[in-house]
């Protein structure tokens, strides 16, 4: 997008260029006085000056128009990234409570079964029987 708008820049330039030229030239080559022609090149040259003006603040105003979408369009992205980053860390966190949550009861479950089996080999020693451990 940016050498589309460089290159309509560049095609203006030259156009008023060339008209500016070619306006001159045509005065030049009037049949005219000299007050005369110096009045006309002046008056042309005004409105060049005042066209170029004119266009300068117009595309000054598209510049401005685009840089506010642009802003407004990166401002959504960013916010949508935002949530989509909150999103991926709460499944995350969510993941790991699971696992944590399930490695714990694992853990738990383990240190119960020990205890259970210390619990029977004390009780197969008191009755004189041995335990196979």
């Amino acid at each position: 997008m940016g050498d589309n708008n460089d290159s309509s820049a560049s095609k203006l330039a030259f156009l008023l260029i060339g008209g500016g030229i070619g306006a001159i030239l045509a005065l030049l080559f009037a049949p005219k006085s000299g007050r005369e022609l110096r009045g006309d090149i002046a008056d042309v040259t005004r409105k060049g000056i005042d066209y170029g003006r004119e266009q300068g603040r117009m595309i000054g105003d598209v510049a401005g128009d685009y840089y506010e979408r642009g802003r407004g369009k990166a401002g959504e992205l960013v916010d949508v990234g935002r949530e989509r980053v909150s999103s991926l860390v709460e499944h995350g966190r969510e993941a790991v409570t699971t696992k944590r949550d399930a490695v714990t009861a694992a853990i738990e479950a383990g240190k119960q079964a020990y205890q259970e089996t210390k619990k029977k080999g004390r009780a197969a020693g008191e009755d004189g029987t041995e335990s196979e451990a």
